[in-house]
């Protein structure tokens, strides 16, 4: 697999000439982009979104509990903080409205380019914050106020490449294009987290909290700024936006999508719940409760979950390979049954010591592999086409909000009261909710 590539004009039919078959044998001005190109924009957009929010949910075990909450004991200033972490997915699906506005009535590009201008300047915003100390709720509220940020930000930035992309896909590759996209979640988490462990490892507990964490905010502007560049190197071609028109992704009205296909939103937002939910069950609540109840050095938990986001990221291309084969529903259905399994060891895992906590650590980023790699716009295609744009993007916005937005904060809470059975039955939820979704989207297509 190669992600190089250069939008190039051929004479040959492409899974990615327009929906009448335009080409340059027929239209001399169609140039289309090419499949490579469309790939590295979506796997660098997607990185760089990812790793603002990884950083922001790292901190919120390592720094903000007493940085910014240092009035309540440790497990209740964690819990502060992943309320906060909450609070971005329920503005997502804000963001994501106001994004579909701004397009309407300017442009793609002028939609991302604030949406990830936005997103960049929340994330370095929370790295010039003073602390409790020095503002007392000022520093929260201003905390509050810069992860809604991002939270509308990363709702805006839907560019609609990943739906481009797996719609386009040569025949019985569609699962492969697909996972694509949902490549960026472990290459964002592998960098937040390495930044996070080599300042850990290499700064005192003094100025890790008092200078070092902002630093991980600081690079997030940076690698922002490339990946503005690298998408609107597409979006503001003609190529890709005739494509685009072409298969009619663009915004809709949200109350016709609604009346006509909202069942579609909430059964594709269902199909992928138990990958969403296991999503912050395996990155940032298995930290949390290390940090709490665990006599593992944080430094080396950190090294094993590097070792376990790469792990997850070779899995992601093996997801894609089983779904052009199996399918995408029985993909998921399959591995919404393996990570129902996962739940039911999670206590014996977790609570058995460093052993088990790392093998929980890489366990889990497997099956986060393969089933997130599938878990984007699952049902898309169910979508009528002038609908698609806007209802595989709430649909997603859904998941995150139903399935991954609270999951640290109830995992915690409730493990922390009723012990480490909470979280086995929450990851355990979510697996069954899929396997509805999927049972419900079989019979409506019966129906049909």
């Amino acid at each position: 697999m190669t992600f190089a590539g250069t939008a190039t004009l051929t004479s040959a039919p492409s899974p990615l000439a327009g929906a009448h078959g335009a080409t340059p044998d027929n239209s001399p001005d169609e140039a289309r982009v090419a499949p490579a190109d469309i790939a590295v924009g979506v796997v660098i957009g997607r990185a760089s979104e990812y790793f603002d929010f990884f950083v922001f949910g790292i901190a919120s075990v390592l720094v903000f509990p007493a940085v910014f909450f240092p009035f309540a004991d440790r497990l209740n200033g964690t819990l502060y903080a992943f309320a906060l972490l909450a609070l971005a997915f329920v503005a997502r699906p804000i963001g994501t409205l106001a994004g579909m506005a701004i397009q309407r009535h300017f442009s793609r590009s002028v939609k991302l380019t604030v949406a990830l201008l936005l997103l960049g300047s929340s994330t370095v915003g929370i790295a010039l914050l003073p602390g409790f100390a020095k503002a007392g709720m000022l520093a929260v509220t201003l905390l509050t106020v810069c992860r809604l940020g991002q939270g509308l930000a990363l709702g805006a930035s839907w560019d609609g490449l990943p739906s481009l992309l797996a719609l386009n896909a040569p025949p019985g590759r569609r699962g492969w294009y697909a996972m694509l996209g949902q490549l960026g979640a472990p290459l964002g988490f592998l960098v937040a987290c390495g930044v996070f462990a080599y300042l850990w490892a290499n700064l005192s507990p003094a100025d890790f909290l008092d200078w070092g964490w902002r630093y991980p905010f600081f690079a997030a502007f940076a690698i922002n700024v490339v990946a503005l560049f690298a998408r609107l190197r597409l979006v503001v071609t003609h190529e890709y936006e005739r494509q685009l028109e072409a298969h009619e992704l663009e915004p809709c009205d949200v109350r016709e999508l609604v009346s006509a296909q909202g069942s579609n939103v909430v059964i594709g937002a269902f199909a992928a719940l138990a990958s969403y939910a296991l999503f912050h069950l395996v990155t940032v609540f298995p930290l949390s409760w290390v940090a709490l109840y665990s006599q593992q050095e944080i430094a080396q938990f950190l090294r094993v979950e590097l070792a376990g986001a790469v792990l997850g990221a070779l899995a992601m291309p093996v997801s894609g390979w089983l779904a052009d084969r199996i399918g995408r529903r029985r993909t998921l259905g399959a591995l919404a049954i393996a990570i129902g399994a996962f739940s039911l060891a999670t206590p014996w895992l977790l609570g058995g010591g460093d052993a088990g906590q790392n093998l929980f650590i890489l366990v889990g980023f497997v099956l986060l592999g393969l089933s997130y790699g599938q878990a984007a716009g699952a049902m898309a295609s169910n979508f009528q086409p002038r609908f698609r744009y806007l209802g595989a993007a709430l649909s997603t916005d859904l998941a995150w909000l139903i399935g991954a937005a609270f999951a640290p904060l109830v995992a915690l809470g409730l493990s922390a009261r009723f012990g480490l059975g909470a979280v086995s039955l929450y990851l355990l939820s979510g697996a069954v909710c899929t396997l509805v979704a999927l049972h419900t989207h079989q019979l409506l297509q019966q129906r049909d």
